[in-house]
């Protein structure tokens, strides 16, 4: 077993994804939901990704702790690959029909208004509510898919239902990243002093409201899209359903509980173990992805 690192790494990586579309449209277990589903998060990586970055990534001046500072730039680094390689897969996954582009799109609006502010008042302690506001958020978000993550690496189940290896090899790694940098943003949120309230606020609304936000997209994404799906609505209905009992929701809101606690901190729960694992298992001399490494 090796020892997990002390800061993110940043690894570059090919998975080959490309604009022709896979034969297998439904490539996750064979279920219309959960693969459009999974499509919704792809497309809105990207923009996600770069909503982290900057409301990190703003504060890095006044940060004084130079370990911490080293690992933003780790946390930085591993969150701008995980954005440029969903695009690359989103450009496939729009070849097979699924509405990608349109998602990155309007969750890419936030970019722009906060472009404008950090120009027009680039002192972060400018309007710290908005800046607060994100950087809760992100906080939130990277906790939400911390435990997503969590559960896609410790359950084979969920790694049976990847039929497709390339978007499998992405997601393992990509949930191995979350978990080597899931305090980073966290403990810039406490460096700068933001109110325990507005990071447990923000989990309220992630853990009331995450998961049927991602069920409505996924419907609203068949609905405009997919022919075959939405001719089909008893199916839509079961396989929501089957989707929702599937192993990578087990013990997702009990797991987002702790963050609600003013003491939480992300390495309470312990995850050491499987993130050394999986280092091992994706990029361990014959690791999985060893040969995807640019």
């Amino acid at each position: 077993m090796t020892n997990v690192m002390t800061y993110p790494a940043v690894r570059r990586l090919n998975f080959g994804f490309d604009a022709q579309a896979s034969t297998d449209k439904y490539f996750a277990d064979g279920n219309i939901v959960f693969s459009h589903l999974v499509a919704i998060l792809s497309a809105i990586f990207p923009p996600g990704e770069d909503i982290f970055v900057r409301s990190v990534r703003r504060y890095v001046d006044v940060i004084d702790d130079p370990d911490l500072r080293k690992r933003v730039t780790g946390f930085i680094g591993q969150e701008k690959t995980h954005g440029l390689q969903h695009r690359e897969l989103n450009e496939q996954l729009t070849a097979m029909g699924y509405p990608t582009a349109w998602f990155e799109y309007l969750l890419g609006i936030t970019e722009r208004m906060e472009k404008f502010l950090d120009k027009q008042y680039p002192d972060p302690n400018r309007l710290p509510r908005i800046r607060r506001f994100f950087l809760g958020f992100t906080v939130a978000a990277e906790h939400f898919t911390a435990v997503w993550a969590e559960n896609i690496l410790k359950r084979p189940a969920v790694q049976a239902m990847m039929y497709d290896d390339e978007i499998r090899n992405l997601l393992n790694w990509h949930a191995l990243e979350e978990l080597e940098h899931k305090s980073v943003a966290f403990d810039v949120y406490r460096a700068v002093g933001v109110p325990e309230s507005t990071r447990i606020r923000w989990m309220r609304f992630a853990q009331n409201c995450g998961i049927p936000i991602l069920v409505l997209f996924s419907w609203l994404s068949i609905a405009t899209t997919d022919v075959e799906g939405r001719r089909q609505p008893f199916r839509i209905l079961k396989e929501t359903v089957q989707m929702l009992r599937n192993p990578m929701w087990k013990g997702f809101y009990s797991d987002m509980r702790p963050f609600k606690k003013r003491d939480f901190h992300p390495d309470q729960i312990g995850t050491a173990e499987l993130v050394a694992r999986w280092q091992q298992e994706l990029f361990g001399t014959q690791g999985q992805l060893a040969d995807h490494l640019r």
